[in-house]
């Protein structure tokens, strides 16, 4: 009884009418590996008359002799010789390919492209990513900082971070929410003595408001009314940027108050340099999504990916102790 061949060769040589160009070539390797035929026919769980026959039908196929033979040895001809380099080397290849395959089940491989905008992505998410990126030296990590929504699909992206409601460009996607980012009205401590602290959204009104722009759109502050209903709270402002860090440095400059993400102002609030107002009053929170393509099967570095950033994001984003 033959005992079935485990190379990958010899996988493609079980199946003569679509891999014909295959028959024969493991036998050929081990037959030039152990020095002859019947070391072969042992080897492969064949009979010497087998092997003998594999032979002669690869040199019929490829139309040359391989071998010099003679009643005890089998040595290799000129071509004989090219041919086996060119097989072995192939199936060199084919066997690190499969172990690759099979450590990468465990171990994380290849290129992962990410787009995240550019501050969260900066304070929250490349954190996580570059660790992951240290414990996994075989992982190319390629990370994109930008505020524009990219197409996934058509930049080649296999992973994006995305903040607030998601829309049509979301189709053809997979997404996982990672986790809420909160917001906090804040403003300097020098501010406040000068101007009072508001007590109700109402009184933001009679205060200085740094307003976050970008591209002819303001980033409208999602407040409790009258009701405790959270709504859009639209406030007019002398002082608009399109940088939300450069909105956190003029607020500890004390020009005005400010709404911006927890994860950006905590070690301000911390250290006292801005002092959070309204904290008895609910505010809006911006979920956080990972999209992906919709992909059949999931490679193994990005479902790592998006579970480190479900477990760990969270935490980056805590507010400070009150």
């Amino acid at each position: 009884m033959t005992k079935e061949l485990d190379s990958p060769i010899a996988l493609m040589s079980a199946v003569p009418e679509r891999q014909e160009r295959f028959d024969g070539v493991t036998v050929f390797l081990e037959v030039v590996r152990l020095g002859g035929f019947t070391s072969a026919a042992e080897q492969l769980g064949l009979t010497r008359s087998a092997v003998g026959k594999a032979m002669a039908r690869l040199e019929a196929r490829l139309a040359t002799r391989l071998f010099h033979r003679t009643t005890r040895v089998q040595s290799l001809t000129d071509d004989g010789q090219i041919y086996y380099e060119h097989c072995a080397r192939a199936q060199a290849e084919l066997q690190a390919a499969e172990a690759q395959m099979a450590s990468g089940r465990h171990e994380m491989t290849g290129r992962l492209r990410v787009s995240m905008p550019v501050l969260f992505g900066r304070h929250c998410i490349a954190p996580i990513l570059l660790n992951l990126a240290r414990q996994h030296p075989s992982l190319d990590l390629h990370l994109s900082f930008s505020d524009r929504t990219v197409d996934v699909l058509a930049e080649g992206f296999d992973l994006a971070i995305r903040s607030g409601l998601l829309g049509t460009e979301s189709e053809g996607l997979r997404a996982r929410k990672l986790g809420v980012q909160r917001k906090r009205v804040c403003a300097s401590p020098a501010y406040l003595a000068a101007h009072g602290r508001p007590q109700s959204t109402a009184e933001l009104a009679a205060h200085s408001i740094l307003l976050y722009r970008r591209a002819d759109r303001v980033n409208v502050w999602q407040l409790p009314d009258a009701t405790g209903r959270i709504v859009n709270t639209p406030l007019n402002s002398r002082l608009q940027l399109d940088d939300l860090e450069a909105i956190a440095d003029a607020a500890t400059a004390g020009l005005g108050l400010a709404w911006l993400p927890e994860w950006l102002v905590r070690e301000r609030l911390r250290t006292g340099q801005l002092v959070s107002v309204l904290d008895d009053q609910p505010g809006a929170a911006v979920d956080c999504y990972a999209l992906w393509p919709n992909v059949p099967h999931m490679a193994l570095r990005l479902r790592m990916a998006v579970d480190a950033l479900v477990e760990q994001l969270p935490k980056s984003m805590d507010p400070i102790a009150d």
